[in-house]
């Protein structure tokens, strides 16, 4: 997933790799991103029932000068180079 500002900045890329694009959700509020994913797959074969649960949780603070309204994502399920390093990004 590549998220990026209007102005056609790059802010992040973000693997969700084995997730479903379905199963995403990007949000934008207060000057911070939050991108989550969750998935559920349930298996049964007769004799026993097993579950497996799944879940992502990224969420950064914008650079300075980029607006909520800005920021645009993608889903893409092709192999993209590595991203650079984004001083701008606070983990949290």
């Amino acid at each position: 997933m590549m998220l990026n500002s209007c102005s056609g900045q790059n802010l992040a890329l973000i693997d969700v790799k084995g997730f479903d694009p379905r199963d995403i959700t990007v949000t934008v509020k207060d000057g911070k991103v939050t991108v989550s994913a969750e998935r559920k797959v349930e298996c049964n074969t007769g004799l026993s029932k097993t579950s497996n649960y799944k879940k992502f949780v990224k969420e950064f603070c914008l650079p300075p000068g980029v607006c909520d309204k800005e920021v645009t994502y993608s889903v893409e399920s092709k192999c993209l180079p590595p991203p650079k390093c984004c001083p701008y990004l606070c983990p949290y």
